[in-house]
């Protein structure tokens, strides 16, 4: 997501500035074009460029302004969604190698902060799955039962233990995870793009691609004219705009949400810590200064656009974690982000479905660090050499027989929202929302999509997202438009913030005096057609 559409802050972007790049105003020409430039996207363009290719980073907003700088940074390569989920829907065989990926994501970044002297936080530590608040100690004992058995098949060290210390579970059954990791993931990548450049990369932000064509070549078109021409195009912009259906219905965008509080040094472990509800809660800790850390809490996950409840959903979280660590200090940030699990909890990351120019990382999978940093490996290695050990593992075009009754779960989102176009709008006009607020309003046989932003202009847009149609939901916690079917995002003023779509809202002819000026309400406002070819225009 570009920041532009973004009301909260996260822990890295509140003492991080985002790297300074150049718009893209001249023409290009380069051996790999990257598009998205987040930790997949960056990590793809810095390890091609170690390859000696020749590359082209860019993104539609600042560099590291997406949902990388909106993660909690776990480098945990166990997966997401539990071992014993993962080694039923792909095997043990699958289920090994998707291990062992993760981990050499999680080792190429110690790599990196070894070799370029990255002052970043990495550090490795312990991993902790303890109990839900709900369970009793029986229930707890057979999930680490099922999960210590998955592990051993899928090649994942582990230990079982007993009590983490979290007030209530000093003697719960918990499984210990060695030699996971994290750091302070925008410290990371600043200097990865600091080293990219000195190898000759060339990095562009506010360059939106709108047009991608696929021949001998590959050629980009840039909103505001320029062009890029590369033997190879690598599409990792969270969602990827390149394709319209092929990878978008194996996956569905979910909303997380995180908090940072102060805690004094030394009051609590430093270690990664899960529970076992589901969706689950995650915490860490964050060095901080002058003898203060900060233990970051992350959850109450739900799908994208499917309720706008931001400020409940923050209120549990912080009851949550403050029963568990009474200890806990003030509120230093809050954020939320969106992630996209795919339907078997591996990403898809590799050859684009039908191209042979096109890459893809996507799908991250609640693991966005770690599958980030492993499309660098694999992407490199299917560009440069032209295959890679893993690739079968996260291969875009699979489809998994196992995964057939998520792929039906998650595709009723989209059906049910479509559904949406025969129901009443949510508001009867632009005076009843308050500064900050959105809604949907019925006009005829349109749906409208109409917000009053923080500055107390109306901004009125239809309803239709210009991915697929579906509907969009207001989010007040970002102060965006969300799109439940895909994950796209918009701005207040219909600007795509997040993809796949690559088109604005379009605004309504009958609303645009209503969409440039309004005044403020009742508060002070100072304060295509397929992988080869897809146009936008």
């Amino acid at each position: 997501m570009n920041v532009s559409g973004e009301a909260t802050k996260s822990l890295w972007m509140r003492d991080t500035a985002f790297p300074s790049a150049p718009r893209l105003e001249q023409d290009q020409q380069c051996d790999v074009a990257v598009v998205g430039a987040g930790i997949a996207g960056v990590s793809i363009a810095y390890e091609l460029t170690r390859a000696g290719q020749k590359v082209v980073l860019l993104d539609r907003g600042p560099l590291l302004g997406g949902m990388t700088s909106r993660t909690t940074a776990h480098l945990a390569p166990i997966c997401d969604d539990g071992l014993s989920a993962l080694v039923k829907i792909r095997g043990e065989a699958m289920a090994r190698r998707f291990q062992e990926s993760q981990q050499a994501a999680v080792d190429r970044i110690e790599e990196h902060v070894r070799d370029l002297g990255i002052d970043c936080d990495f550090r490795r530590l312990d991993g902790f799955l303890f109990p839900a608040a709900w369970m009793d100690e029986k229930e707890a004992g057979k999930k680490c039962d099922a999960e210590y058995e998955a592990a051993g098949k899928a090649g994942a060290a582990v230990e079982h233990g007993k009590g983490v210390p979290f007030k209530g579970h000093e003697s719960a059954p918990v499984l210990r995870y060695p030699g996971q990791a994290t750091f302070h993931p925008l410290k990371y990548l600043h200097s990865l793009l600091a080293d990219f450049s000195k190898r000759g990369g060339k990095a562009f932000a506010d360059s939106a691609v709108i047009t991608v064509e696929e021949g001998e070549r590959v050629r980009l078109r840039i909103e505001d004219g320029a062009t890029i021409t590369a033997r190879n195009a690598v599409f990792a912009t969270n969602s990827p705009i390149n394709t319209v259906m092929a990878i978008h219905s194996k996956m569905a965008p979910y909303r997380t949400y995180a908090m940072a509080f102060e805690l004094a040094r030394g009051t609590f472990p430093d270690a990664l810590y899960w529970d076992m509800d589901d969706p689950y809660y995650y915490v860490r800790l964050n060095p901080g200064l002058d003898n203060i850390d900060y233990l970051i809490a992350g959850g109450r996950d739900h799908k994208s656009g499917q309720t706008d409840d931001g400020e409940v959903r923050f209120n549990a979280l912080e009851a949550w974690i403050r029963a568990l660590v009474p200890e806990l200090g003030d509120e230093a940030a809050r954020w939320s982000g969106q992630v996209l699990d795919t339907i078997d909890y591996c990403g898809f990351i590799g050859r684009s479905p039908g191209s042979s120019r096109l890459f893809v990382a996507t799908g991250d999978s609640g693991q966005g660090m770690t599958h980030g940093a492993l499309a660098g490996l694999l992407i490199r290695d299917l560009i440069v050499g032209g295959s890679s050990g893993w690739e079968s593992v996260y291969a875009p075009d699979r489809a998994p027989p196992a995964a057939l009754t998520n792929y039906v779960t998650e595709n009723l989102t989209a059906l049910k929202n479509f559904a949406e176009y025969l129901l009443p709008g949510e508001i009867k006009s632009a005076e009843d929302l308050e500064v900050g607020e959105g809604g949907i309003l019925r006009e005829g046989l349109s749906k409208l999509a109409v917000c009053r932003d923080r500055n107390g202009r109306v901004h009125t847009h239809s309803a239709t997202c210009t991915h697929l149609g579906c509907i969009v939901h207001w989010n007040s916690t970002e102060q965006c438009w969300d799109c439940p079917c895909h994950g796209s995002q918009f701005a207040p003023d219909g600007q795509v913030l997040n993809g796949p779509a690559i088109r604005p809202l379009k605004t309504h002819p009958q609303h645009k005096a209503a969409s440039t000026e309004h005044p403020v309400k009742k508060a002070d406002a100072s304060n295509g057609s397929g992988p080869d070819e897809f146009s936008a225009t």
